[in-house]
């Protein structure tokens, strides 16, 4: 990608929000990226999932600092982040991870968290289709997804909208209370 079209890709996304879109229920909700002023409503939002879905986490989310990280790597373009808001409220987020510098430049990580009140609402597709739609102005040619074979919701929801397994790593991911897990990678291409 030249950073001509990284740059035109990168207009493109920032042009695309913030808009209202209506899910399947017909309840409206906001979508924009993230920014700095949406650390305390992130925390709040992390601190509404199941403890045991922040074991799966490969990082912290409860914890400001690491929200503040979070923050620091979309201001420096590493992370792309789409808040889906009821109000002030984020009821799901979604990442796109991609380094431009790296021999895996084409490639983009997808993250995806939705607060338990709001699944089941379409609120998860609705983010996805929205890293997808980044990944593409941002011209990269494929998208992977990581999760622990014991998140067989989530493998389901993936293998729905498209991503293929690709690997299992085993003993690969160490959860927050020290159980090791085996972990899936999934990719789509664009």
């Amino acid at each position: 990608m030249s950073p001509e079209t990284a740059g035109d890709g990168a207009a493109a996304v920032q042009a695309r929000y913030p808009r209202t879109v209506a899910l399947a229920d017909g309840r409206k909700v906001t979508l924009r990226l993230m920014t700095r002023d949406d650390v305390e409503a992130v925390l709040a939002f992390a601190s509404s999932l199941d403890p045991d879905e922040l074991l799966y986490l490969r990082v912290n989310i409860t914890e400001p600092g690491v929200v503040e990280r979070w923050v620091h790597y979309i201001e420096t373009g590493r992370t792309e982040t789409v808040l889906a808001l009821d109000g002030d409220t984020v009821a799901g987020e979604a990442s796109l991870l991609h380094n431009q510098t790296s021999w895996t430049r084409h490639l983009g990580e997808i993250r995806l968290q939705v607060a338990p009140r709001y699944r089941r609402r379409g609120v998860a597709r609705l983010l996805v289709d929205e890293v997808e739609w980044i990944a593409r102005a941002l011209s990269l040619r494929m998208l992977t997804a990581r999760m622990t074979l014991d998140q067989t919701a989530a493998q389901s929801f993936f293998r729905r909208i498209g991503f293929q397994r690709e690997a299992v790593l085993w003993d690969y991911v160490m959860t927050a209370d020290g159980k090791m897990r085996n972990l899936l990678v999934a990719t789509k291409r664009l």
